[in-house]
């Protein structure tokens, strides 16, 4: 399941704020996981949400279900749009498929 949530030209503090999210639920990850900043390489049944806010990806990763989400090891990096953010998030969803420490897509 993909969720999406988008705002633009939000205003903050004088400036216009863009921004996506996305989230995939139930991504079975491959052999060796995903691996996280706080626990190192997760397993099983997953979720992963994307947040790009003016040209910076932040990827994040939970068990599904869970309330805890964890930074993916390479997370944040620099994304010029609002495309290349969503693609990004599909690419971590088809890394986190094949497993194997999977990690942001550089």
């Amino acid at each position: 399941m993909i969720t999406h949530g988008r705002e633009a030209g939000q205003q903050r503090g004088g400036t216009v704020e863009t921004w996506a999210t996305w989230t995939t639920q139930g991504i079975r990850a491959g052999h060796g996981g995903v691996l996280t900043e706080e626990l190192g390489a997760i397993t099983g049944d997953l979720t992963l949400h994307t947040t790009w806010v003016d040209g910076e990806a932040r990827i994040t990763i939970q068990y599904t279900g869970a309330q805890d989400w964890f930074t993916v090891v390479g997370s944040p990096v620099t994304v010029t749009d609002e495309t290349a953010a969503r693609n990004l998030h599909q690419a971590m969803v088809e890394a986190t498929k094949a497993g194997g420490g999977a990690h942001v897509p550089s």
